[in-house]
């Protein structure tokens, strides 16, 4: 694998359309799940990913060995998200009277609650509260990052993050009639 992504890679640097190709079909649909997690849109989502390989080529020269192509991607692929993210929502400071609440977990759920239906409702979230939960809680960002990516403060990062993990114990509560607790 490692022999044959340094062949494409060496192709894409030499602007072969065929090697282009053969690494957008290699990586096209993890990118694209990818994509997913930071818009609740599939257009957009097909979007970031058709702008991040357009970056992924224009740049692929930065990439030094393919053992690092994968994570290097996945960066290209996510800082794409975050500038539409920051094109199209300006983050606005969020409702801190609504409370959160904490119910005891139910083991059902946690059987019931699969990757799918997790995304699903992670793609319901408004764009702000999907960006700090997508870059916390699955890139493992420090909210002093998030805050430097989009230009918020930490304690902004930290109260969407919080009121993000409410709306989806909430969602996950209606659910199955149960919530989850950390």
């Amino acid at each position: 694998m490692a022999e044959q992504l340094d062949i494409l890679i060496k192709g894409c640097k030499k602007g072969k359309t065929s090697s282009q190709e053969q690494l957008y079909r290699q990586f096209s649909g993890a990118m694209y799940g990818l994509c997913l997690q930071y818009t609740s849109d599939e257009d957009d989502a097909k979007d970031i990913l058709q702008d991040g390989f357009v970056k992924v080529f224009k740049k692929i020269d930065q990439v030094k060995e393919p053992k690092a192509f994968p994570g290097w991607i996945r960066r290209v692929i996510i800082n794409t998200a975050l500038e539409k993210y920051r094109s199209q929502v300006l983050v606005q400071r969020m409702d801190e009277s609504q409370q959160s609440f904490k119910e005891e977990v139910s083991g059902d759920v946690l059987d019931q609650l699969n990757a799918e239906v997790l995304v699903e409702l992670i793609q319901e979230l408004t764009p702000k509260y999907r960006m700090v939960f997508n870059l916390y809680a699955i890139e493992g960002y420090s909210h002093k990052e998030i805050s430097e990516e989009l230009g918020i403060s930490v304690g902004t990062s930290k109260s969407n993050l919080s009121r993000a993990r409410a709306i989806l114990q909430e969602r996950i509560k209606n659910m199955y009639g149960s919530a989850i607790v950390r």
